[in-house]
């Protein structure tokens, strides 16, 4: 049976607050996070992401209090990540109210991590995110990057996700450098190709711009769909988005 699509908005934030950017960059202010959350969870959200965006950068631990604050006041799971360097790390965000972490570039410089992490909280707690553009040298076309999207690896995505995929993680979350903030659709290659090669759930992510790119995720294999500009400033509304969605066939929660 296909799984149930999830809406899932996502709050990066930077010094607090709820930002946007664009392509990883040109960073905009979009609201207090405790706020944010509170309304997307009335607009029907079936989950959240907080993304502390530069914690990694910045060398330094997720905003604890954020995360309490905006746990105290959400009333769907919800996923933390940013600065997330080991497991006691996420176990502090665990602790403090998350129901899952995300981690991206401490996992790709250790992916033993990765199933520590499995092993202590279980597998539906854990998503790696995977930052990812386009490199036509690699066999899948996309390369990994970490540090906010700052530091290429030379990794073959594609790859990478299968390996995560072989920790048992619940959910890998790819983003597309190149779709980020855009509005100008998913990246649907990536999205397939990984749907294609891992059992975790697939996030589609990075450039939602109209209703028909979330529709042409679920087609490409994603099962939850991630936005944040189309939300924040009232682009789409979840409300509408799963009607559309739901009278082109897709099982939404």
């Amino acid at each position: 049976m296909a799984a149930k699509i999830s809406i899932m908005p996502c709050l990066d934030m930077q010094n607090g607050r709820v930002v946007k950017g664009v392509h990883f960059v040109d960073i905009r202010d979009a609201g207090d996070p405790v706020e944010c959350a509170r309304a997307y969870c009335a607009a029907g959200a079936d989950e959240l992401a907080l993304l502390d965006i530069t914690a990694t950068v910045e060398g330094r631990a997720t905003m604890l209090d954020v995360v309490r604050r905006t746990a105290d006041a959400v009333s769907v799971p919800f996923t933390v990540g940013g600065g997330i360097i080991d497991v006691a790390a996420a176990e502090a965000v665990l602790n403090a109210g998350a129901d899952k972490v995300s981690v991206s570039s401490a996992a790709f410089r250790n992916p033993d991590m990765i199933r520590d992490m499995v092993d202590a909280f279980g597998a539906e707690a854990v998503t790696v995110a995977i930052d990812v553009d386009r490199n036509s040298e690699l066999p899948s076309g996309y390369e990994v990057y970490i540090d906010g999207g700052r530091t290429a690896t030379g990794a073959d995505a594609v790859e990478w996700a299968k390996r995560v995929d072989g920790f048992g993680v619940g959910c890998i979350l790819p983003t597309s450098k190149a779709g980020d903030g855009a509005k100008t659709g998913y990246d649907l290659p990536v999205i397939r190709a990984m749907a294609t090669a891992v059992n975790a759930a697939v996030v589609a992510s990075g450039g939602a711009g109209r209703l028909e790119h979330f529709y042409e995720a679920v087609e490409a294999g994603a099962t939850i769909l991630l936005a944040a500009s189309v939300f924040h400033f009232n682009i789409v509304g979840i409300p509408e988005l799963k009607r559309y969605l739901k009278e082109r066939g897709v099982d939404v929660r």
